[in-house]
């Protein structure tokens, strides 16, 4: 007898494709059908790589052409394993109850003025009317306290839901809780990794942060123990690195960023920040001196394909209005708080863009030394 390929295709109709709510030949599992006279090959692709799902795949395709179609055929069943590509080494992580978007703000090198930045871009976001938190990750070197005037504050405990939580400590429409609450001024923070971690999950989940649009986090200089900790506990929405124009910074930089796009941490970075981009004298405002380089960061971001957010000029009244409790941005009026407002416009765009073309980041976890490696660029 000779066999019709349509004859096969309708019988293999029949089978059901394991897990795919849809027949072999509609689920595409069934790649090829040739007839030579009353023999036929099947070509067939499962997901399953078990001997036992081999099996059972072979002896229906035989069984369900025997029966339907020509119980003498001769059949030849070619099967091929696509196992599901393995996962990365991510687990989905715990979102804080309320917190729509999580924001680390990172540097790869100290001093360039990141925790000035995340005060900054946190002040600008409650003026634009977003519900704003910031968490100082900076474990031993917590600055925002006094960024906002706050430094001698202690939070107190509040009953959510029959459990006792932190209340965050509030100033400028900004909810804030840093290590520094905690510790006196004079006080160094000695601790190793596991308890830094430990401290900060309790920041993390132990606060009564409510209703948030951002939560930004100031982490800590470098590419160390804190950053897989913070990333290991919390799926980060995105990150922003703040560098310098100088060659230095810039080389220090390019690992933090490495270190998010990293596979096995895989945070979408949301741009590069240039700080001190350029000096100017309060009584030239027109004049630009470029004392740690022109557009290095800027230069960066085009080399590694990421977006520039903007840039921040080095003026004197940032760093006064640090020193006194009070972010430049909310200075009304005045370059740099248009500044500001332009790079936090960009961060929201970025967060917005990142939201609607990727799912939701998960929590990293780091199963073996080999999440921490040098990341090869």
């Amino acid at each position: 007898m000779k066999l019709v390929k349509q004859d096969i295709l309708k019988a293999l109709e029949t089978i059901s494709a394991p897990g795919e709510g849809q027949n072999m030949v509609e689920s595409g599992a069934v790649t090829n059908v040739v007839t030579f006279g009353d023999e036929v090959i099947v070509d067939i692709t499962i997901n399953n790589p078990s001997l036992q799902a081999k099996k059972k795949t072979e002896v229906e395709i035989m069984k369900v052409i025997h029966d339907k179609v020509y119980e003498k055929a001769k059949i030849k069943v070619n099967i091929k394993v696509e196992a599901p590509a393995k996962p990365k080494n991510e687990i989905k992580g715990n979102p804080i109850p309320g917190i729509q978007n999580i924001v680390a703000v990172a540097s790869g090198k100290g001093g360039v003025g990141k925790s000035t930045v995340t005060a900054n871009l946190a002040a600008t976001l409650s003026k634009m009317g977003f519900k704003v938190g910031v968490l100082d990750a900076d474990i031993y070197g917590p600055s925002i306290p006094i960024m906002y005037d706050v430094e001698n504050e202690r939070p107190l405990s509040v009953n959510v839901g029959g459990k006792s939580k932190m209340k965050p400590i509030e100033n400028y429409g900004v909810k804030i809780l840093s290590i520094g609450f905690f510790t006196k001024p004079d006080q160094a923070v000695i601790w190793r990794g596991p308890m830094a971690s430990k401290a900060l999950n309790q920041m993390i989940f132990d606060a009564d942060w409510g209703e948030l649009d951002f939560l930004l986090l100031d982490l800590p200089p470098g590419t160390g123990d804190i950053h897989l900790s913070i990333m290991q506990a919390l799926p980060i929405t995105g990150a922003v690195v703040v560098s310098t124009p100088q060659n230095v910074a810039l080389a220090d930089a390019k690992k933090g960023v490495a270190m998010f796009q990293q596979e096995t941490i895989n945070v979408p970075v949301l741009g590069i920040i240039e700080n001190m981009a350029y000096f100017t004298p309060e009584e030239l405002p027109e004049n630009k001196y470029y004392i740690f380089g022109k557009e290095g960061a800027k230069n960066l971001s085009e080399d590694l394909e990421v977006p520039f957010l903007g840039e921040i000029p080095l003026v004197q009244s940032i760093r006064e209005a640090g020193d006194i409790g009070r972010p430049a941005a909310l200075q009304t009026a005045t370059p740099l708080e248009k500044s500001f407002e332009k790079i936090t416009q960009n961060v929201v765009q970025e967060v917005v863009r990142r939201n609607d073309a990727l799912p939701p980041t998960e929590a990293i976890k780091i199963t073996t030394m080999a999440g921490c490696s040098a990341v090869k660029k």
